[in-house]
């Protein structure tokens, strides 16, 4: 779901994007840098609210405790929904962009260990440079057991954002419908 989120909000959203927070930290960089502070409150409040989102599911998964996925899910299907229906706020400040976000921040909590680490659910370059140091490490022979994960995660999150591509070219903003179901439809099945 993350995938396809983020690629219908960034099509939706002028470029804007919904969980790639280093995108966004170049984004604001950029936008600081111009003085142009329109654009930088877009970005910091949107990377300020997807830190708020990780902070969030964070709390909720250990106080659900065996409960996370499923709430974690379906708290991630209700706000990408709220998304669609909110005013749009202005340029400076995506009031429908941010319940996505807030959603897509949630998303990280769904899969952590005893330690409160999450596995990387929104984000690839993690996944992408664990995958090529595994497989140097593979070659070594000390690859790690989590190396396995690393491919999928980056097949999964690639392919999200080719199916939000299209369904955002044919569904515009109500793109996120989809989404949103699929979380709804895995809240229940966990």
């Amino acid at each position: 779901t993350t995938g396809a989120a983020d690629s219908i909000g960034f099509l939706e959203f002028s470029q804007l994007f919904m969980s790639f927070m280093s995108g966004n930290t170049t984004r604001f960089g950029v936008s600081v840098s111009r003085f142009d502070w329109e654009s930088t409150s877009r970005v910091a409040s949107v990377i300020v609210l997807f830190c708020f989102g990780a902070f969030a599911g964070t709390l909720i998964a250990a106080w659900v405790g065996r409960w996370r996925l499923s709430v974690l899910l379906l708290l991630q299907s209700v706000f990408l929904t709220i998304g669609l229906i909110i005013p749009h706020g202005s340029f400076a400040f995506p009031l429908h962009a941010y319940p996505i976000v807030i959603a897509l921040g949630l998303q990280n909590a769904t899969l952590q260990d005893e330690g409160g680490r999450s596995l990387a659910l929104t984000y690839v370059t993690g996944a992408v440079v664990r995958f090529g140091t595994g497989l140097a490490n593979l070659m070594l022979g000390t690859v790690a057991p989590s190396f396995w994960i690393q491919a999928p995660l980056w097949a999964a999150l690639s392919t999200g954002a080719v199916i939000g591509g299209f369904l955002q070219m044919r569904y515009g903003e109500d793109a996120f419908l989809f989404p949103a179901a699929l979380s709804a439809l895995l809240a229940v099945i966990a």
